[in-house]
């Protein structure tokens, strides 16, 4: 069967090293005796070497022509080829509710969104390696005082302990991405509880980073539509500070007082 196509719109940048590949395989390890989800497999560089592990692996590939691919070429495990978009499915059910691993070569475009849905299934999500673009993996794997500390960065790290494992260049792939790529591993930490409003948290972390320059006295104006919040509350010590000074410690901290303050002025319910 001929080589698949990469498609420009799903920003498909085909691996061609195999020394690469075997080495984001190998990032799988550190989470043994539990099954692997590889999105986005196209033509299965990746898959091949997942598959000498000794445990379940599937792949979930949007890409019609990647599937018919790893079809014909993988068929021993067709049953495990799942033609489907990973962003709208139900991840309960790919292992029967058993936590996995994922990993993959993403797609540069969607990988902050593979992310968030990572984040919203921690439970079954232990651990997930694999390759992003160089920018992105430097944002998750930043601490506080850092530029390019930010959202990925204090969303993901609440969860999950980053490795920045190894830089990529572009001539690896077909056809070569513009930028570097890098490959990470998120293992899930020891938090079962923020000690905050998880959903507040998101929201508080996104609002604030979307003014990062400014002092969070002035950006977290935006948490209080319509009402003023009280002077004691918006003089506080974090207020002087940017959103990129701020730990995950911090930002808990931070929540829990604008929890307080969203009560007592009725913005929210106790």
């Amino acid at each position: 069967m001929k080589l698949v196509k990469p498609k420009k719109n799903l920003g498909q940048h085909f691996l061609t090293d195999l020394n690469i590949a075997k080495a984001i395989a190998d990032t799988v390890d550190a989470c043994p005796d539990i099954p692997v989800l590889e999105v986005g497999p196209g033509m299965g560089v990746l898959t091949q070497y997942l598959k000498t592990k000794d445990r379940k692996v599937r792949v979930v590939e949007i890409d019609s022509e990647s599937v018919a691919f790893l079809h014909e070429n993988f068929s021993f495990m067709s049953e495990d080829i799942l033609g489907e978009d990973f962003l709208r499915m139900d991840l309960n059910k790919v292992f029967d509710g058993q936590p996995f691993v994922l990993t993959g070569n993403y797609p540069y475009d969607i990988s902050s969104q593979i992310f968030f849905k990572m984040l919203d299934n921690k439970e079954l999500i232990p651990c997930c390696t694999g390759m992003i673009q160089r920018e992105v993996a430097l944002r998750i794997a930043s601490q506080p005082g850092n530029k390019a500390y930010g959202i990925l960065s204090v969303l993901i790290q609440a969860w999950y302990n980053v490795e920045y494992l190894f830089t990529v260049d572009e001539n690896v792939f077909n056809p070569p991405p513009k930028v570097k790529s890098a490959v990470i591993r998120m293992t899930r930490n020891d938090v079962m509880d923020l000690g905050c409003d998880e959903k507040l948290f998101k929201r508080l972390v996104k609002t604030v980073f979307n003014q990062r320059r400014k002092m969070l006295r002035v950006s977290m104006k935006q948490m209080f539509p319509g009402v003023k919040a009280s002077e004691e509350f918006m003089t506080g010590e974090l207020m002087t500070k940017r959103p990129e000074q701020l730990s995950i410690q911090q930002f808990i901290e931070l929540t829990n007082l604008t929890e307080a303050e969203l009560i007592k002025v009725g913005l929210i319910q106790k």
